[in-house]
Order: structure tokens, then C-alpha cells, then sequence
């Protein structure tokens, strides 16, 4: 082979290196774009969903509610949004107070939401705007910027100040410092341990109750054709244990079925659920 041929050569060469360099830049340039574009319209996805499941309470600055939420956990690190980060949103959207008929519950959400949704019988925090509005939700922030994102954020067990856990934490305190009258509580009669400590039930709503506003609480175990448990549970005479001193405890076993009948059936009262 000639030397001109060979230079020649190596000039070819380079010059597909150079047009396959710059075909690579601009592939990851259209997929940066791509993906800031698919996580910019996640984020309004996310506020779109926010804005209309809070216009549907009357009377609420929605917009003002919005931008106290955001506050929480926007340009912080995803594991280090503590509980304390949401009091500006539950200061903008105060919980609501309905003596009589809240009800808490631990691992029997389906149900208890299926039975608040009846009517005007019960009332779950997934039932007020709050909870409402971020019920199935997941969201963080990330340092250096304003986005909300819906990828990447921390699971629940991730780390224990991330934001969706430590916005639920806040919120079921805030509405267990708003129990009042007779309170009821769901409970799982198919596990070894229904009222488990670890729970947000034991752990923060139970301990905010006070005989000064709560004068009975009323547990519902919720049982099934398995159930391993019942009303004399060891560790529901450590419920009974930690409530506050006048507080009237009581507790009933009922079946799944009878509840989901009861939830199901409209001409059917609420206190004839059990």
C-alpha cells in the first residue's frame, strides 16, 4: 500500500470517529431532553392531580395549599424531610374535627375506607382534604432544584424521613391530637399481632388521645375464617395499657364479609355494620 494511501486511510478513520462522536453527543443530549421533558410532565401530572382532588373541598386556597406543601421537601435531600417540615401545610389546610365518628385503623385500610366512604358514618384521615388529596401518592424533591419528582423517591422502609412517610406521620398526629367523643378503630384480626408498635396507630395516634376529649375507644377487629386473633390479644391489653386514664376501651370481633356487606348495601346503617 501507498503512504498516500495509507494517510488517507487514517483520515477516513478519523473522520468516522469524529461523525460517530458527535452522533453520540447528540443522542444523549435528545435523551436528556427526553427524560427532563418525561419528568417535567410527571410533575405537572402530579400537581394537576393535587389541584383537582383539593378543589373538590370547598372553600380552600388550593394554589396557597399547594405552595406549602411544596415547601416540605423541594431542593432537600430525599431522606431528610422530617415530619415537622409539613406544620406550614397543616397550618394552610387545617384537619377537620368530627366527634363521634373518626375512625383510625392498622393494616385493614381497604375495608375501613370502603366502610367511610358510606355516607357520613366515619371519618378516616384519607378522608379529609389532607389525606385525600395524597392518598396513593408518591413524591420528593432533590437538592439543587424545584421540581417535584414521582421516580426515584424513596420507598416507605428506605429511610424513615423521607417525604411521603414523614408527611403521613405528621398527619395522622395532627388527627389523632383532633379525636373526640367515641372513637372507633379498625384493627387486623388475621395477624398474630393487631395492634402492632411499629404501627402509626400505636406509635403516634394512640398515644395523642386524651380523656379530656376522648371519652371511649371502640376497637372493631376485623376477622375472617383464618383469623389468628381475638378480642383477648395480648397485645391489645398493651393498647389498653397505654390509653390515657378514663378513656373507656371496648372491643368487638366481626366478621370481613359483614362489614363488606354492610359497606356495600345503602339501605344499611352504619351501626348496623356490628
Amino acid at each position: 500500500m501507498e503512504s498516500g494511501e495509507i494517510r488517507g486511510s487514517r483520515k477516513k478513520s478519523r473522520r468516522l470517529c469524529c461523525i460517530v462522536a458527535v452522533l453520540a453527543v447528540v443522542l444523549l443530549l435528545i435523551i436528556a431532553i427526553a427524560l427532563g421533558v418525561s419528568l417535567s410532565r410527571r410533575g405537572n401530572e402530579f400537581k394537576n392531580t393535587f389541584m383537582q382532588r383539593c378543589e373538590k373541598f370547598e372553600g380552600n386556597n388550593c394554589a396557597a395549599i399547594w405552595d406549602a406543601f411544596q415547601k416540605a421537601y423541594v431542593d432537600r435531600d430525599q431522606c431528610d424531610v422530617p415530619p415537622e417540615a409539613y406544620d406550614s401545610l397543616i397550618e394552610a389546610a387545617p384537619l377537620e374535627t368530627s366527634c363521634n365518628r373518626m375512625m383510625f385503623w392498622s393494616k385493614t385500610k381497604d375495608v375501613a375506607q370502603d366502610l367511610a366512604a358510606k355516607g357520613d358514618c366515619f371519618l378516616t384521615v384519607e378522608k379529609t382534604l389532607l389525606g385525600s388529596v395524597l392518598d396513593g401518592l408518591t413524591w420528593c424533591g432533590k437538592r439543587g432544584s424545584d421540581e417535584t419528582l414521582t421516580t426515584g423517591c424513596p420507598k416507605w422502609n428506605d429511610c424513615v424521613k423521607n417525604p411521603v412517610r414523614s408527611f403521613w406521620n405528621r398527619v395522622s398526629a395532627e388527627f389523632g391530637d383532633a379525636a373526640c367523643g367515641d372513637v372507633t378503630a379498625m384493627l387486623n384480626g388475621s395477624i398474630p399481632t393487631p395492634f402492632d408498635q411499629t404501627s402509626i396507630f400505636a406509635s403516634i395516634e394512640v398515644k395523642r388521645f386524651k380523656s379530656s376529649k376522648v371519652k371511649k375507644l371502640d376497637i372493631v377487629l376485623v376477622t375472617e375464617m383464618n383469623s389468628v386473633t381475638n378480642c383477648t390479644n395480648k397485645s391489645l391489653q398493651d393498647l389498653q395499657n397505654m390509653l390515657d386514664k378514663g378513656i373507656i376501651y371496648s372491643c368487638l370481633e366481626v366478621q370481613k364479609s359483614q362489614i363488606q356487606k354492610c359497606s356495600s348495601d345503602p339501605n344499611k346503617s352504619c351501626g348496623s355494620c356490628w
